[in-house]
């Protein structure tokens, strides 16, 4: 045991792997996946959700020196890659920040994912005082929850104050000539040539939320400010001379804006440096939406009095208030020559896939057969089940055009060529193939996505094995296939013995208990497949009884099944075992939606779970040992009857001292914890 801190006059003890236990940790559990065949292992983080290091500025982010400790983390149980949420700039709608990261900009970056402390320092000239630096953050709280909540608009008054004084003492200094402002103002400079239009007009936009009073431009008086950027691609010079003035008038504040995201964009490029020096992987999401202030600016290229959403398997609809992109907009022609819709795509796409290793795509169905929505329906007017009104809800294939109606809106099929014309070379341009993103498929599959998808492009799909037995999908799904338990929109995974749903009966019962892939006998069976080992009838017996008896122990069965998988995604709050919050939950209006966050104190508040009776948090050797005993239980068990001693032998004298040392770290992470 090892003295950490001392608090509240109590001396507190934490286990955990020392210094000199470390490289041997990781090259254990490294070495298991390997065996495994293992290739991906990702934790899903979104960038709110990263922990504070030192102070804390009501928010987290992915690319200061705080998600450089938690990567760190993160490796030394070989995870190889992070998927973030999308990482664009958020709503704010009458001065309140609007938290789902679904609905922010596809291009502007999010300014309060800077490292404000970094500004503090002689690298960024001290364009921030030390004062305002600790007067617009807190020395984070500590307390008996192992998870943190962001303060979305406290954070966004910090970052104001400290940006604002920020670009002030930068202009000052450039002025002064001082050798590190001058470094940092010939590199704003090159950020702005390259960017110049887009900044100024997002700049602009800021300027007109503010003198209407809301980012819901479609509200706007004026139409000559809600049609600004539309007027001008049409040529209209009355438009181009109000854009002028307006920026001539609001020089300062739009060059704020500019320096804001040169910043943030300079930090996320640096701390990409220090993840390729590391081997460690970035996942950005492509979101599927636009922010208010994207549509302001390719408002032409959207769908009139349509809005894209999702059909639930059960037929249920999710109203999204998300713009769909008018098919008639994406290529000029049968040479496939991108219009304005198809260029707003690229740059999109452009955006998400700078700074990043790898993509997740955000609803595939919305680049294929995306459901569409009346924006002048009421919640009232959808009719769910298969009943419903064609008239408010349809899929785009069933969307017909108003000058002659027994035609397709989307006649040329358009919709259906953008993943293979547009979005898959765009990918392969960046070395991305399409085996490699995170698809994410999760809805209703009608036909025309299914024969695009699955037929004629063969692109992989998330496996959720909560639904469905790891043994079946590893037999019949693609190879480069993704499988998760939950994700970013479910509640935590020790919570799921508890769901309440509907039965097969009608009745409400406890929904994952009486799932087949839950069933403790083929758990029991799966990782532990050897009809021929030792003592195998009484190991099986003896989980069975385990797993129907301790919950939270059929759940540890349920990930060491997941990790016999050759991709696998986990939540940041199943590793960490946050059990009594949920980040967001699909389709909700919650208040607490969006604001999960790791505490600044995770890892002592992980080993100490990791030490307790009934742990809820992730000991990785552990499942990695139980899923390695799995792996070579099927690998006996393919062979014929005949060679199956031998393959047994063979196996155990390879991996035995791999699965005694995954064993020695299980153990050291479960020693008991001394306050």
């Amino acid at each position: 045991m090892r003295v950490l801190g001392i608090n509240n006059n109590q001396i507190t003890f934490r286990r955990r792997p020392t210094k000199e236990e470390e490289p041997g940790l990781k090259e254990t559990i490294n070495k298991t996946y390997e065996a495994l065949g293992n290739k991906e292992r990702v934790i899903i983080t979104h960038g709110s959700c990263f922990p504070a290091l030192g102070r804390d500025s009501y928010i987290g982010s992915p690319y200061g020196n705080a998600a450089k400790e938690y990567t760190k983390f993160l490796m030394l149980y070989g995870f190889n890659g992070n998927q973030l949420g999308p990482g664009g700039e958020l709503e704010v709608i009458n001065g309140e920040i609007k938290p789902s990261p679904y609905n922010s900009s596809a291009f502007a970056k999010n300014k309060l994912f800077i490292d404000l402390e970094e500004l503090t320092k002689d690298k960024y000239g001290k364009i921030l005082s030390e004062e305002t630096y600790n007067n617009v953050t807190k020395i984070p709280e500590i307390s008996d929850k192992n998870y943190d909540m962001t303060d979305f608009n406290e954070a966004l008054r910090s970052y104001n104050t400290a940006l604002k004084e920020s670009f002030n003492n930068f202009k000052a200094k450039v002025a002064k000539g001082q050798p590190q402002a001058l470094a940092l103002n010939k590199d704003f400079n090159k950020f702005i040539n390259k960017h110049d239009e887009r900044l100024t007009d997002e700049g602009l936009f800021h300027i007109l939320s503010k003198k209407h009073g809301t980012d819901r431009f479609e509200e706007w008086e004026d139409k000559a400010d809600k049609n600004l950027i539309s007027n001008i691609r049409k040529g209209n010079f009355e438009a181009i001379e109000r854009y002028n003035d307006l920026v001539d008038a609001n020089k300062n504040e739009i060059d704020q804006y500019k320096f804001e995201q040169f910043i943030a964009t300079k930090q996320i490029k640096e701390n990409k440096e220090w993840r390729d020096s590391e081997g460690f992987k970035y996942y950005n999401d492509l979101l599927v939406g636009c922010s208010k202030m994207d549509r302001w600016r390719y408002q032409d290229v959207f769908l009139k009095d349509w809005e894209m959403g999702a059909r639930e398997s059960n037929g249920k609809s999710q109203r999204w208030y998300i713009p769909v992109i008018d098919p008639k907009k994406i290529f000029k022609n049968n040479n496939y020559e991108l219009g304005d819709g198809g260029k707003f795509l690229k740059e999109k796409l452009a955006y998400a896939l700078e700074f990043c290793e790898n993509i997740r795509i955000d609803h595939a169905m919305g680049l294929i057969e995306p459901y569409i929505l009346s924006t002048t329906a009421s919640d009232d007017e959808f009719v769910n089940g298969d009943n419903k009104n064609h008239n408010v809800e349809k899929y785009i294939s069933e969307l017909r055009d108003p000058k002659n109606p027994r035609d397709e809106y989307d006649k040329n099929w358009y919709y259906p060529k953008l993943l293979e014309k547009l979005i898959l070379p765009e990918l392969r341009e960046k070395g991305i193939t399409q085996d490699m993103p995170v698809w994410e498929d999760i809805c209703s599959y009608p036909s025309r996505f299914v024969q695009i998808y699955e037929h004629q492009l063969n692109l992989p799909k998330i496996q959720n094995i909560d639904w469905n037995k790891s043994q079946k999908l590893l037999k019949e799904g693609r190879k480069d296939d993704w499988y998760l338990m939950g994700s970013h929109d479910n509640m935590p995974a020790m919570t799921y013995m508890q769901r309440i749903g509907d039965m097969k009966d009608g009745s409400k019962g406890e929904y994952t208990r009486e799932q087949e892939s839950w069933n403790a006998d083929y758990l029991a069976g799966y990782l532990n497949m050897d009809d021929g080992r030792k003592n195998i009838g009484d190991i099986r017996n003896q989980l069975k009884e385990l797993y129907n008896t301790n919950d939270r122990e059929r759940v540890r069965a349920k990930f060491a099944e997941l990790m016999t998988t050759p991709k696998f995604q986990i939540s940041f709050a199943d590793l960490l075992g946050i059990t009594d919050v949920t980040y967001n939950i699909g389709g909700s209006k919650r208040e607490e939606n969006w604001k999960e966050r790791i505490s600044t104190d995770y890892l002592d508040k992980y080993y100490k779970n990791l030490a307790s009776e009934n742990p809820t948090a992730l000991n990785i050797p552990e499942l990695l040992k139980k899923a390695l005993q799995a792996k070579i239980d099927m690998q006996v068990m393919a062979e014929n009857e005949q060679n199956r001693d031998k393959t047994r032998n063979s196996l155990t004298e390879k991996y035995q001292p791999l699965l005694d040392d995954l064993q020695k770290y299980a153990d050291i992470l479960k020693e008991p914890v001394e306050e």
